[in-house]
């Protein structure tokens, strides 16, 4: 059964908890959505100032939503556009602090002020992007890129 923990002081070793929770969830499991689910929903309950956590999973050349926590989102992202595409035909993190100024920049939810996308790459093979939203703008920093890219390269190995 999964606890709540509750998160206060230092970021770098919240992240690094949260990591370890992650591993021991999907320990055993071996069904993607069932682990990208949980992915989602752990982000969900740990990261602040947030509005939507979720997945969009590379399929015939786009991307199509995957597990999520949030508003209904936008179903089907074409490589190379808004913030997911671009960061997954890339194949590289990218952090938008004001998505108003991100050309060709996807409005699922006009809340969204910031976001950040980590592109989920396993064995040189372009999976799908973790996408985190945020009505707040400068909402992601450099210490939340290193930390969720360390958290998709740990969930990675569950999928």
């Amino acid at each position: 059964m999964f606890q709540v923990k509750t998160y206060s002081g230092d970021r770098t070793k919240n992240y690094e908890m949260v990591i370890k929770q992650l591993e021991a969830l999907l320990e055993g499991e071996k069904n993607t959505i069932a682990n990208l689910s949980n992915a989602s929903a752990l982000l969900g309950q740990f990261l602040d100032r947030i509005n939507w956590v979720g997945f969009y999973l590379l399929e015939d050349n786009e991307l199509v939503l995957g597990p999520f926590q949030g508003l209904p989102a936008c179903v089907r992202i074409p490589l190379g556009k808004g913030v997911c595409g671009t960061a997954a035909a890339k194949e590289e993190t990218i952090v938008v602090p004001d998505v108003h100024l991100f050309p060709g920049h996807i409005a699922c939810d006009a809340a969204s002020q910031s976001e950040i996308v980590i592109p989920i790459i396993k064995n040189d093979k372009l999976l799908g992007v973790l996408d985190i939203d945020s009505p707040e703008k400068n909402r992601f920093d450099d210490v939340d890129k290193e930390y969720l890219e360390k958290f998709t390269e740990a969930l990675i190995k569950f999928l």
